[in-house]
């Protein structure tokens, strides 16, 4: 179990990631590595995380993930630990998921017998059953990610940095990028893309609210935001400058880079004029909300039988 993590301890770290940020050499001093060490371990407990409510220190976890562009705190010391952890460590073999059976010998970085061999820096976590986190072969959770008890990773993947809440789902070939967070009970279904943003190490991650619905092939990159009870449709693209248009009133509302809460969006596209003609660029469209006053399953169920989207 991680150690507890007090002001005095915080405060070591930061200087430490701060001087061997400034000076690379300092990477060889054994009490900087130990530092690198711990942050990991503490970002994989979800005792610490690269971005917390506005105003809160990197310790803190239980606020829930509201997804509002303003209130949020990137810790850009927590990202650097980890970009200096990738400069410290060395390429290694090592073995992942336990997935097949036959021969049991690893040779040549191949799949023998029961084991996922991988030539990396960093380790992926073996330690599911005391995550209390179930991890369907061959998914995997990188070495310095967290995943709260109660959420499932299918073949999926889960990269340093990144935060899983509770009960949420990464369903198959679905990717959480390094420092993304996200909140609890939310879906990501098979195929979705969500981004890691690791640099410049004050850039906000992608954030995904509580109980978020983010459908098949779905992408999410680029610190966008999707807010809590959002539903985005499948191949629904969003980035830091798409388009989102709620056309759900007389009155459209244009977003970029941030879904309002509760919102149901379709993939889309505009109309561009360029010199060679027009052509149809890629947007997003709010074409309904989800009902704060109902169960979050009954309400998904009734938007997408009402609007007839894709998920």
């Amino acid at each position: 179990m991680v150690q507890t993590l007090t002001p005095e301890k915080m405060n070591e770290w930061k200087q430490n990631v701060a001087s061997a940020w400034n000076d690379p050499e300092q990477l060889k001093n054994p009490k900087v590595q130990q530092t690198l060490i711990g942050i990991i371990r503490a970002l994989e407990h979800g005792a610490l995380r690269v971005l917390t409510p506005l105003g809160t220190e990197a310790t803190h976890t239980h606020s829930p993930m509201v997804g509002d562009l303003r209130a949020w705190d990137v810790h850009a010391w927590v990202k650097q630990a980890v970009l200096l952890t990738l400069r410290w460590r060395s390429p290694r073999m090592s073995t992942g998921v336990a997935a097949y059976a036959g021969e049991q010998s690893v040779s040549q970085g191949r799949i023998h017998g029961d084991t996922l061999v991988f030539h990396d820096k960093l380790d992926t976590r073996s330690d599911h059953a005391e995550m209390r986190v179930r991890v369907v072969p061959p998914g995997v959770i990188r070495e310095g990610a967290y995943a709260a008890p109660g959420s499932i990773i299918m073949p999926g993947y889960v990269n340093i940095g990144a935060y899983v809440g509770a009960g949420t789902m990464v369903d198959t070939w679905a990717t959480v990028g390094s420092c993304a967070q996200i909140g609890s009970n939310v879906h990501l279904a098979g195929g979705v893309g969500i981004g890691g943003v690791l640099e410049p190490a004050n850039a906000r991650p992608v954030i995904v609210g509580d109980n978020a619905f983010v459908g098949s092939r779905a992408i999410v990159v680029e610190g966008a935001v999707v807010s809590s009870g959002a539903v985005l449709g499948a191949n629904v693209c969003i980035t830091a400058t798409t388009p989102i248009f709620d056309v759900t009133s007389a009155e459209r509302i244009e977003y970029r880079g941030y879904v309002p809460a509760n919102a149901v969006v379709a993939p889309g596209t505009r109309l561009k004029s360029f010199p060679g003609g027009d052509v149809q660029l890629q947007c997003a469209y709010i074409i309904a909300w989800r009902n704060e006053r109902t169960d979050a399953k009954i309400s998904l169920n009734d938007v997408l039988r009402e609007t007839g989207i894709a998920v």
